[in-house]
């Protein structure tokens, strides 16, 4: 399938990706995919939780502001997957009756934005010393009327497509919990899923295609991630610990 930038199917946009690019919080990072662009920033831990929240754990709360204009129905959804996302990866019990806000930015849409903004969230965490079970990488695929699955679709591609599925996968490298916890049953975590967001019709062949083709790609974004929160010098490593 030929693609308006000349990508491959299965090809990303270019990455990028900064930390602590705002000094007044606890953590921050910018991850970009070609055009499109997300800041996150971490406040928190501080005590107390919501109402409805359990005391026993900490709790996350996101805050999703859109580059223009009020925040709608779409961005709600968006902070309510990027919160039980977040959740999943974080331990939980190490904090209890504590909040941890995550402010997510929009710079510019120019598709794929939601795994954007979970990807600068988790690089967020990291910068902010948030103790996590596991990173998370997000990748979104996208399905076309004649059935071609394309991965991290610009706006212009997203409009023709047919369907998308938004799915955040774990990386379990790096987790700090015993080896033995990366197991479920008899599969290893690296092959199981987080978050998985579909929109549109597809065909449950199409559904497992995408799931194919977007645990493929995440050995590239998960390495790019692992670079890019890495501490770089003395006071990132006793940030970290």
């Amino acid at each position: 399938m030929e693609r308006p930038d000349g990508r491959t199917p299965n090809q990303l946009r270019p990455l990028s990706s900064l930390r602590s690019v705002l000094h007044r919080a606890h953590g921050s990072a910018t991850w970009s995919q070609g055009d499109t662009k997300v800041i996150a920033a971490v406040y928190g831990p501080k005590g107390g939780t919501k109402k409805n929240e359990n005391p026993q754990k900490a709790s996350i709360e996101v805050i999703w502001k859109p580059k223009t204009g009020q925040i709608g129905k779409q961005e709600k959804e968006y902070e309510m997957i990027l919160k039980r996302t977040l959740e999943s990866i974080c331990i939980r019990t190490i904090h209890p009756n504590t909040t941890t806000s995550v402010i997510v930015q929009v710079v510019h849409d120019d598709g794929a934005l939601l795994p954007c903004a979970i990807n600068a969230a988790c690089a967020a965490f990291v910068d902010a010393g948030i103790p996590l079970k596991h990173l998370a990488v997000a990748i979104c695929c996208s399905v076309s009327e004649s059935g071609y699955i394309i991965l991290d679709p610009t706006k212009h591609e997203e409009e023709k497509m047919k369907a998308f599925a938004y799915l955040v996968y774990p990386n379990a490298v790096v987790s700090v919990l015993p080896e033995k916890s990366l197991q479920v049953g008899d599969e290893p975590m690296a092959n199981g899923l987080i978050t998985s967001v579909t929109q549109g019709s597809m065909s449950v062949d199409d559904y497992l295609h995408c799931l194919e083709r977007g645990r493929a790609t995440t050995a590239k974004l998960s390495e790019f991630l692992r670079k890019n929160i890495e501490p770089k010098s003395t006071s990132e490593l006793s940030k970290a610990g």
